[in-house]
């Protein structure tokens, strides 16, 4: 029995330690800026999808949910911070629905089962990427104004950077599922 205990002590330090070394790597990634057309591209929906191939549903979520919760309590995590604010001031601001997205994706992304078929794969990271948006413009519609044309201010200038990273993203896909076999 005591062998048991240990056991699900030691998982659980684990999965925290995942948990939390991921967060940081999706606070990394909101602060890394390529150049792209027409837009420079962050990294943090690559992140996302590879949180949710690599770890589940479960871990997966759980690491985007303490990222949240680090921006929320004023860490400097999302990007555009600190210059454009920090806390709950920033994350209620014109990108929360696309912050609330990541929770989406990453539990799509994690609960899909993937097959050898580049094709249905690169489908499926689509899809799970897509709630991003559609929650984002949602957010964003709901905010400055239906009126506004949302569609060409809050999806149309990233759908090139996002769909070259699901390319990517689909690419490796068979070395990830490698890692969540690990884990």
């Amino acid at each position: 029995m005591e062998t048991i205990k240990n056991i699900t002590q030691v998982s659980f330090i684990k999965i925290c330690f995942i948990v939390f070394l991921s967060s940081i790597l999706l606070a990394i990634s909101s602060k890394i800026k390529i150049p792209f057309y027409p837009v420079p591209m962050t990294m943090q929906t690559f992140v996302v999808l590879i949180l949710g191939i690599s770890l589940g549903w479960k871990i997966g979520l759980s690491a985007v949910f303490i990222y949240l919760l680090e921006g929320i309590f004023g860490l400097p995590v999302f990007s555009g911070t600190p210059e454009k604010g920090l806390g709950i001031t920033y994350f209620t601001g014109p990108t929360m629905g696309y912050l609330i997205g990541f929770m989406v994706t990453v539990f799509i992304a994690g609960k899909f089962k993937y097959s050898n078929s580049f094709f249905f794969n690169f489908l499926k990271l689509i899809f799970a990427t897509s709630f991003i948006y559609i929650l984002g413009i949602f957010w964003l519609g709901s905010l400055i104004g239906w009126e506004k044309p949302i569609f060409d201010l809050g999806v149309k200038p990233f759908l090139l950077a996002e769909l070259f990273k699901i390319l990517i993203a689909t690419l490796i896909l068979p070395k990830i599922l490698k890692i969540r076999d690990f884990t």
